[in-house]
């Protein structure tokens, strides 16, 4: 499906009965996948709760300082997202490069023990953030290529649902942590590296191998009686025609994939929107700043964006099936400049806070994993982690920029100023990514079918 899509593409078998489709929603490679993520973001944003107020109180570094860091760390990511994508399709083997990308990150959390300095500090981060990069498409290709097509939408809402929770547990432990240990950082560290070693081992023994995860495969044909042996024929006796074996991948043909109007589309108004998408720890710094709360509530704050995300990740994947990935799209992209709205001009109550996390979380519910699954339904089977890391890359790209630059607002500006120019260039990117995602003329019935693989 298509962000506009809100039907099945014609020719389909008709949907099986409510409690077949209950039964097979989400595939067990999602839910190792989540356990994966869960684990994995428990570790991960332990670390992240922490760090903006470590880098800024503890360090003294400035935010535009921060700013370039935040930028730098996501920027890594979706530089090597590229590479995990096109890696994972060439060798065919969707699990080994995410384990790389997982192992990676697992290795870079109790080297934070011995950094404190801002140079070793950038070091370990830029490294944790490859492994990330890597691991990203791979994952989430896994994913799509275990769930039919018009269950994706709640296939991803499921992985990113089981993702958030960890998100939300990782802040607690961070907090509880910090409440108790008299070397709280170093604590925090040391706990978030026995968590992510931990999330390895379990996709090591839970997630299975191969591109194509669980999805059943096809029944074997039955034997053919050898072909005869033309003269000079070289080829073994009973070998595969070359038609059937599938062609190598390429650099050219991940490269030929913005050729595809719908996939180039979706790039665009994913790097659009990610300009003025200011990032999570700069909203957590705004909100401290308005509101004044006080720095060991700091960690907190993620928690109530990540109980958010989890509560409404499946509901809005199972709406954008059923009503259009792009009206969902741009509705979360809404919620998120209500957010900013509420920071800029709301009078100062009890509470803002909690209506600003209110509509940061469902601003995540109503994309993280809707734009990956109506980027799946515009690529083929062989190259859909290529496809899944070009749209990412382009959407962390922008936001790497987006950081540079509300950092740079914010300390000559102010931030005030910063944030009502990030308001306005969501709201003129917002309606041109309307405009760009309308419903195609084209029927869908008309185009090639991105999961059959071979399509042009």
């Amino acid at each position: 499906m298509y962000l506009a899509d809100r039907s099945a593409p014609a020719g389909e078998k008709p949907a099986p009965a409510r409690g077949a489709v209950r039964a097979s929603a989400v595939a067990p490679t999602v839910l190792a996948l989540g356990t994966v993520s869960l684990i994995t973001d428990i570790s991960s944003e332990m670390v992240t709760a922490v760090l903006p107020l470590y880098l800024i109180a503890g360090l003294g570094l400035s935010p535009l300082g921060f700013g370039a860091l935040d930028g730098v760390y996501n920027g890594v990511s979706a530089l090597v997202q590229l590479t995990g994508g096109h890696l994972a399709d060439r060798v065919r083997n969707h699990k080994l490069i995410a384990g790389i990308g997982y192992g990676l990150s697992a290795l870079c959390k109790p080297l934070l023990l011995f950094a404190h300095s801002l140079g070793p500090i950038s070091v370990i981060l830029t490294l944790e953030r490859t492994g990330k990069g890597l691991r990203t498409a791979p994952r989430d290709a896994l994913i799509s290529l275990s769930t039919p097509p018009e269950l994706q939408g709640r296939a991803f809402g499921v992985h990113r649902a089981m993702d958030t929770t960890g998100a939300l547990l990782g802040p607690l432990a961070a907090f509880l942590i910090l409440s108790v240990a008299a070397d709280g950082y170093d604590a925090v560290f040391g706990v978030s590296a026995c968590v992510a070693a931990l999330g390895v081992v379990v996709l090591m023994l839970f997630v299975p191998s191969g591109a194509g995860g669980t999805r059943p495969r096809p029944r074997p044909l039955p034997p053919r009686p050898p072909r005869p042996r033309a003269p000079g024929d070289d080829g073994e006796e009973g070998a595969a025609p070359a038609a059937e074996r599938p062609a190598p991948v390429r650099l050219r043909d991940a490269l030929g994939l913005l050729r595809r109007p719908r996939l180039r589309n979706l790039a665009i108004c994913a790097v659009l929107l990610g300009l003025t998408t200011v990032s999570d720890a700069f909203v957590y710094l705004l909100l401290q700043r308005r509101t004044g709360i006080g720095d060991q509530w700091f960690p907190l704050l993620p928690i109530g964006t990540a109980a958010v995300f989890l509560l409404l990740a499946v509901p809005a994947g199972a709406l954008a099936d059923r009503i259009g990935r792009r009206t969902v799209f741009l509705t979360g992209h809404a919620l998120l400049l209500a957010g900013y709205a509420l920071l800029l001009w709301a009078p100062d109550q009890p509470a803002l806070p909690y209506l600003v996390l209110a509509l940061h979380g469902m601003f995540y519910a109503a994309t993280d994993g809707v734009l990956p699954a109506a980027v799946a339904a515009t690529v083929p089977a062989e190259l859909r982690a290529t496809g899944l890391a070009l749209v990412g890359t382009g959407q962390a790209l922008a936001r790497f920029g987006c950081s540079l630059a509300f950092g740079a607002a914010w300390t000559l500006w102010g931030t005030g100023p910063a944030l009502a120019a990030a308001a306005a260039g969501l709201l003129c990117c917002a309606a041109v990514a309307g405009f760009v995602l309308r419903p195609a003329a084209v029927p869908d019935a008309a185009l090639p079918d991105p999961n059959r693989t071979g399509s042009p």
